[in-house]
């Protein structure tokens, strides 16, 4: 993963110190692009371990279209929990709740959870159901079915932008434009992300993309090609430095295998058991802060 360190350090040296929405600052760089050859590991970071688990059920949660936080909660992944929570703590009805609290009332209460888990039509509601005029579309379904029937088509894409729902959002997506490409018997896929924090974002976003290029492979009946990672406004906050400064001084180890049950050949019926990562060696994990 040298190619994630020779990003982060493009940012330091490239970059300018930016205000931002969280009010935390950031060191911001706009434009680069990573390339990852699936064929040659699964490109999780080794400068610090990286919690696979959440960035299985995380996609997991966005194939089957879901946008509540319950899912992830009874999955014991916490990364969407700071939105709703400080949306909970704006209305009248919080009552003081720490996080923890909040978090188990989601888990225990299903109409508590209807209500202040959802995150409005965020990445799920784009893929499976991108509202139209008088119509709408599962993208996913679309897309995965024009590989199979159309392969060399240049509009094998999915947009999670949806200008018109943008302010119903938790969080606007961050990562807004995935594009499919067919050649030699090998699927690759391009993400273009808007916004990314390179501590603590991007390397969920890369292992993410890389296994739904890979579980789209799959089903599709074609081998793996590449990831390719374009991103806009590239960022550190200035409260990850320190971290981030850790992490160059790492080197990378080698990368580590991702099997798949070879079984599965719809991609709505993947499970958690259908993924096991193999010979994952990382440098102990580093921790920061989410900006919200």
């Amino acid at each position: 993963m040298k190619q994630y360190l020779d990003f982060l350090q493009y940012i330091l040296d490239n970059g300018s110190k930016k205000s931002d929405r969280t009010g935390t600052g950031t060191i911001s760089a706009f434009g680069y692009q990573m390339r990852f050859d699936l064929s040659k590991g699964f490109p999780l970071l080794t400068t610090k371990k990286v919690y696979l688990r959440a960035i299985i059920h995380e996609l997991l949660w966005f194939i089957k279209g879901d946008t509540n936080i319950k899912y992830l909660v009874d999955n014991n992944v916490k990364i969407w929990n700071e939105w709703p929570y400080k949306k909970y703590t704006e209305s009248p009805e919080f009552k003081g709740e720490t996080m923890e609290e909040f978090v188990e009332k989601v888990r225990v209460d299903d109409e508590f959870a209807k209500k202040w888990g959802e995150l409005g039509p965020v990445y799920g509601h784009e893929w499976r159901h991108f509202d139209g005029q008088d119509c709408f579309k599962d993208q996913l379904a679309w897309v995965i079915n024009e590989i199979k029937t159309n392969p060399d088509s240049r509009r094998l894409i999915v947009n999670s932008w949806q200008a018109a729902y943008i302010e119903k959002m938790a969080l606007p997506p961050c990562h807004t434009m995935y594009q499919f490409y067919v050649r030699d018997g090998k699927l690759s896929c391009q993400l273009y992300q808007r916004s990314g924090d390179a501590f603590l974002g991007i390397p969920f976003n890369i292992a993410s993309y890389s296994l739904l290029t890979m579980m789209v492979a799959q089903v599709c009946g074609l081998e793996v090609g590449e990831f390719i990672h374009t991103i806009g406004d590239c960022h550190i906050y200035l409260n990850h430095i320190d971290q981030i400064n850790l992490q160059l001084s790492r080197t990378p180890r080698s990368l580590p295998k991702m099997k798949i049950n070879p079984d599965v050949k719809c991609i709505d019926d993947f499970k958690f058991e259908d993924f096991e990562l193999v010979d994952y060696n990382p440098y102990p994990t580093i921790k920061g802060a989410v900006a919200v």
